[in-house]
């Protein structure tokens, strides 16, 4: 390969990140500050919005609770990294370009894949149609004006994880007089000790949350959930939390991606197939000891970290070290006033150590409340972003003899 296809023909190389969420921005600030005053590198950061969407804080947007102003290009700002606002609609992985609103064209000799996930309405007939998600912000607002306009009635979320639980406790403590009924295929912290999880039923039960365990929505209709079975809940809004897709642009670019269309990658997080390409967040399938890593803000930051540190380390001619990532825990908000927090091993199994209550919720607003100012921090001083459990021999991943 010619040393003008690797730098561009300007002699400068040209770093693309796609998405500012948890990951991209670890990526884009660590990137940046290891970089600033480098010459011949150049980093671009492209968005569809200006604003930071806190992805952990969105069910509080769904109830009508206003949130910090987040500016992506004010972080940025000092940093040398260029911002791009637009929607990215296409990526040319031969031609090395990436297309912004069907108009304008970015070329690029490294890309940072960072195009986070969003609800799988899809999935179900009428929920893309009839159904609220936490996608995003705009998306979160959409359902606070819904249920501004309710004065009673019920709203039904379906799925029991994380997102779903949250969301389901912030709207009954936040509107007492509407009906909350969580649908799943699973126990509401089916993951979480025996201790944990019945902290995490008490609270529910104690907000008037009705939970409905081991069932699967087959139909969204304007007013009615219908399940497998025949049996209908009446629903006057539905938030749909049950499952999560990627966007198809790595899938249509060539880029080898798994059954759910995440990008494929090697132990550095480069694409297997297109190596000038890493993957990081939600858009990655990166395996480690214990399987393939699932979406959080607590793996996906260090993703996007250690793309950066790797992307360095090949401009100054070294190699790239593999990653690895260990969970240590999972807090999940019970409206404003409560909260559990489940530690884990570093494959993500629960361990016997949980917090709840008070000590739970200051805990788990640490936490929330921390990438902004960790991002902050890395502008100043790098090597402070780039410690998170490595997790030992539970991510150590065995080679076939």
């Amino acid at each position: 390969m010619s040393a003008q296809r690797k730098t561009g023909m300007t002699g400068t190389h040209r770093v693309v990140i796609l998405g500012a969420g948890y990951a991209g921005m670890a990526a884009a600030v660590q990137l940046a500050a290891r970089v600033k005053g480098r010459p011949g590198v150049e980093v671009s950061v492209v968005n569809a919005q200006e604003r930071f969407t806190e992805r952990m804080r969105l069910h509080m947007t769904a109830t009508g609770q206003r949130l910090a102003e987040l500016n992506i290009p004010e972080l940025l700002d000092g940093t040398g990294a260029r911002f791009v606002r637009g929607w990215v609609t296409a990526v040319d992985a031969e031609a090395r370009t990436v297309r912004i609103d069907d108009d304008r064209l970015l070329p690029y000799d490294t890309l940072v894949y960072g195009l986070g996930g969003v609800a799988d309405t899809p999935a179900v007939p009428g929920a893309e149609e009839h159904a609220f998600t936490l996608s995003g912000a705009q998306d979160a607002e959409l359902l606070a004006g819904r249920l501004a306009r309710l004065d009673s009635g019920t709203v039904v979320v379906v799925g029991s994880g994380l997102t779903g639980i949250e969301s389901a406790a912030e709207i009954a403590e936040q509107r007492p007089e509407l009906n909350v009924v969580l649908l799943g295929r699973t126990e509401p912290g089916a993951t979480m000790n025996p201790k944990a999880r019945a902290y995490l039923h008490t609270a529910l039960d104690r907000l008037g949350v009705q939970v409905r365990s081991g069932v699967e929505v087959v139909k969204v209709l304007p007013d009615t959930v219908e399940l497998a079975g025949g049996e209908s809940i009446a629903a006057d809004a539905v938030l749909w939390t049950s499952g999560t897709r990627v966007s198809p642009l790595a899938a249509a670019a060539g880029l080898s991606v798994d059954e759910r269309g995440r990008i494929v990658t090697d132990a550095t997080l480069r694409s297997v197939s297109h190596p000038e390409v890493y993957a990081i967040g939600d858009a990655a399938a990166i395996r480690q000891g214990y399987g393939v890593m699932h979406g959080t803000c607590q793996g996906g930051m260090p993703t996007g970290v250690h793309a950066a540190l790797s992307i360095d380390r090949t401009l100054r001619g070294r190699q790239p070290k593999p990653f690895r990532f260990g969970y240590y825990h999972t807090p999940v908000s019970l409206g404003r006033g409560d909260a559990v927090v489940q530690f884990t091993r570093p494959d993500d199994s629960p361990r016997t150590i949980c917090l709840t209550g008070g000590m739970a919720v200051r805990y788990k607003e640490t936490v929330t409340a921390s990438p902004w100012p960790t991002y902050g921090r890395m502008k100043k001083m790098p090597a402070s972003g780039a410690f998170w459990p490595r997790g030992g021999r539970f991510t150590r991943v065995r080679r076939a003899k």
